[in-house]
């Protein structure tokens, strides 16, 4: 049985009832296969509020899910936990450009879980904000141990405007 898998039926019929969903799904049951940044056994936190109006279902919350990778700088292995917030809107009959139709008398969550999910993990993760990264010339790790070269290297197509520089009165 799907968890994230609600009866609307039941919403719909008390207008301002709530329910709430707070389930872990593994990525798998998703449809999520992406060995690169995602275990295979990751689960996913969803938990949401869903209100009933008389014209449709609110859904608040959020989507936490765990990723892994490799730090675009530095190339050391990475992971943390992507949190996104949920706001969303079902209605029967689309009155809002916006809203997701509820088909039939079931709502399905899977896919806001499933966009969720590989929208918002990194697909270029960072180890942490202020990371150095490698040193270009010697490759060092720029966050353990320091480098002293130089990484001022001009690229060569600039050498004419160089020429120039001096040339030219900054004065105004």
């Amino acid at each position: 049985m799907n968890p994230l898998l609600v009866n609307a039926f039941e919403l719909l019929r008390r207008p301002g009832s709530e329910k709430h969903v707070d389930e872990h799904v593994a990525i798998a049951d998703l449809d999520v296969v992406d060995p690169e940044r995602f275990a295979d056994d990751a689960q996913v936190a969803v938990r949401l509020r869903l209100e009933a109006l008389t014209d449709g279902i609110v859904v608040d919350g959020e989507v936490s899910v765990p990723w892994h990778g490799i730090c675009r700088r530095c190339l050391m292995p990475t992971s943390g936990v992507s949190v996104s917030e949920v706001h969303e809107l079902y209605q029967k009959v689309l009155t809002d450009p916006d809203a997701f139709e509820i088909v039939g008398d079931q709502l399905d969550l899977t896919p806001i879980a499933r966009e969720l999910a590989l929208l918002d993990a990194p697909a270029t993760p960072l180890c942490r904000p202020d990371c150095a990264g490698l040193c270009p010339t010697c490759g060092v790790d720029r966050n353990s141990t320091p480098c002293s070269c130089d990484t001022t290297a001009a690229d060569p197509r600039w050498d004419a405007l160089e020429q120039l520089k001096g040339l030219v009165d900054d004065g105004g």
